[in-house]
């Protein structure tokens, strides 16, 4: 077995993997690596690379970029032209991010599954009751970005952002084992709500970026703040801004999750799964 496979092996342990990803200083370890990552030093960028390969599948062949001036700018790296086909069909939501779906379907009423037997109340994830009965029996997704992914995401559909909720927290590991293990994990972590309004329609979509150990940064283009555990400005923003199919709205700073959430009468497309590997762009969602 290759070095690369028994590291693998060790860490993916269930009790060694969360307590390596958890039970650690959570919000220091994430302080260390945004400063670390952002050092601009090649020979640092190369060794770092070639540490996180040794952990992860780490598929640079799609980058814009083949070399990186810093461990962050791998990490948030951009797309060649043309590497991903965004659906252009009016009809469907596509994905924002490239991901590993997660729980997915039809929300209990206003009660959604982070993992099986693991549900957690729409409103401690996005505070707002108004926007909670918006979704009451609609349709939502989580898509999971490994931290080897491209970790940019992307407008699911042409339409106008209208707010943006920050809402800080924690920094919980988001991987399936700490799924199984966190009540609400979702809701402990910082988190923004970001609410699209589609064009053409009255619907309204709502993206959950939820950042983890090692990310706790979420970069909005269109808002000149990058939202982290230093943000200090106003939690809730409205906003106008908007969007086409495909545009990009941003990045996380490492891998973490997204949830989509739609009203009821949505409905997921064909193939759309727990487990099932998804591209930015791809069909996710049928609308009514």
């Amino acid at each position: 077995m290759s070095l690369r496979a028994e590291l693998a092996r060790i860490v993916q342990q269930e009790d060694i993997n969360f307590l390596l990803t958890n039970r650690i200083p959570r919000r220091l370890a994430t302080r260390f690596l945004g400063w670390f990552s952002q050092i601009e030093t090649p020979v640092v960028a190369r060794a770092s690379i070639a540490v996180w390969r040794l952990f992860a599948d780490l598929d640079l062949s799609d980058a814009k970029l083949q070399s990186f001036r810093s461990l962050h700018a791998c990490f948030t790296r951009e797309l060649r032209p043309g590497a991903r086909t965004v659906d252009d069909d009016p009809r469907v939501l596509t994905s924002p991010c490239d991901a590993i779906v997660g729980a997915c379907g039809a929300l209990d009423g206003t009660q959604v599954l982070q993992a099986k037997g693991f549900p957690y109340a729409l409103q401690d994830l996005l505070v707002d009751p108004a926007l909670v009965e918006a979704y009451r029996d609609g349709q939502y997704a989580t898509l999971r970005l490994t931290s080897s992914m491209y970790h940019r995401f992307h407008a699911p559909s042409d339409g106008t952002i209208e707010h943006v909720t920050y809402i800080s927290g924690d920094t919980w590991n988001v991987n399936p084992i700490a799924l199984r293990r966190v009540a609400g994990l979702f809701c402990k972590n910082e988190r923004a709500v970001i609410r699209t309004r589609l064009a053409g329609t009255n619907h309204l979509v709502t993206l959950v970026p939820v950042a983890a150990i090692l990310v706790a940064s979420i970069r909005l283009h269109f808002l000149d703040v990058v939202m982290n555990m230093n943000y200090r400005g106003a939690a809730a923003i409205d906003c106008d801004v908007p969007v086409r199919k495909g545009d990009e709205l941003g990045w996380f700073e490492h891998g973490s999750t997204i949830i989509v959430f739609a009203p009821p009468g949505f409905r997921l497309c064909d193939g759309i799964s727990e487990g099932t590997p998804i591209r930015m762009g791809r069909a996710l969602m049928h609308l009514p």
